[in-house]
């Protein structure tokens, strides 16, 4: 595979842009579609961003790419940590360049976690809330932005217009391999998510760090929460089965949490701190293997 250049790897200004494009999509119901003035104070350059940050996630996120990353990083031979220390290292991508919120990872996911606890859903629906991000430290191991964050879809048939650009798939060569480049491709009508690979990023990554652990509705949410061409446009029913329907509800009360928790209000992490590590010492292991 070709080696990808600086610029390649990080083509956004943080990751938190491909969120703010997610929410322009996507706005809260009951609410017009954002200007991008009201969100965010960046001018076109941040339109141009996103739009190259899609331009090379759509040409390498191939079927090739899929399992040679799965190869790499399923092993789990990174580092190992306790789990809210990982959660600290994820603070290491913080962004400077946000001018709308002071927050790091960590608090903005406590905010989405606290929204779920307010509702009064299961304690495991919490700590997914909690670490449903927790994949992208991905960008700490050198993985590129377009490896990590950005729009899941499958990978090995023919990518839907219901994806976000898809104009820009022209340049993936799967597009163009005949195995690949059919409405099912290697795959059979309603063969189950669980025989389709997804493209990589921090969603299949966090899911198979969980897999073992969590109830299979979070294990949803987890691996499925950026697959917005199905969650919001069903452009992929004919690859699901009865089962992922049925778990797909609980994706879908998941993804306004994910989108919409977003505050200026900054927890206190130090109250909060003792309820989750007691969260996470209930359902997953003393550490993490990345």
């Amino acid at each position: 595979m070709k080696k990808q250049n600086l610029d390649e790897n990080s083509p956004l200004a943080s990751l938190e842009e491909w969120d703010d494009d997610v929410l322009k999509r996507y706005p809260e119901p009951g609410q017009p579609a954002k200007d991008k003035s009201e969100f965010r104070n960046y001018d076109d350059p941040e339109i141009t961003r996103v739009r190259e940050f899609y331009r090379l996630n759509h040409k390498y996120q191939t079927y090739e790419n899929v399992l040679a990353k799965k190869a790499n990083f399923l092993k789990f031979d990174k580092m190992e940590m306790p789990w809210w220390s990982a959660m600290d290292y994820l603070n290491q991508l913080i962004d400077e360049s946000d001018p709308d919120l002071n927050l790091d990872q960590l608090q903005h996911l406590l905010q989405t976690a606290e929204a779920i606890r307010t509702d009064g859903y299961p304690d495991w629906f919490v700590l997914t809330g909690f670490i449903h991000d927790l994949g992208k430290v991905l960008c700490l191991f050198g993985e590129p932005q377009w490896n990590v964050v950005g729009d899941s879809f499958p990978v090995g048939c023919q990518f839907s217009n219901s994806i976000v650009y898809p104009e820009l798939f022209a340049d993936n060569p799967d597009s163009r391999d005949e195995r690949f480049n059919t409405k099912y491709g290697v795959y059979t009508h309603q063969c189950g998510l669980d025989n389709v690979q997804m493209s990589w990023g921090h969603d299949e990554y966090l899911y198979q760090l969980t897999k073992d652990y969590l109830p299979e509705p979070a294990l949803y949410m987890i691996r499925y929460h950026s697959f917005y061409s199905q969650h919001r446009e069903h452009a992929y029913d004919h690859l699901l089965n009865a089962h992922d329907q049925e778990m797909f509800k609980w994706v879908d009360k998941f993804n306004p949490y994910d989108l919409y928790s977003k505050s200026p209000v900054q927890p206190v992490v130090s109250e909060l701190k003792p309820y989750y590590e007691d969260l996470i010492a209930k359902y997953l292991p003393a550490t993490v293997k990345l």
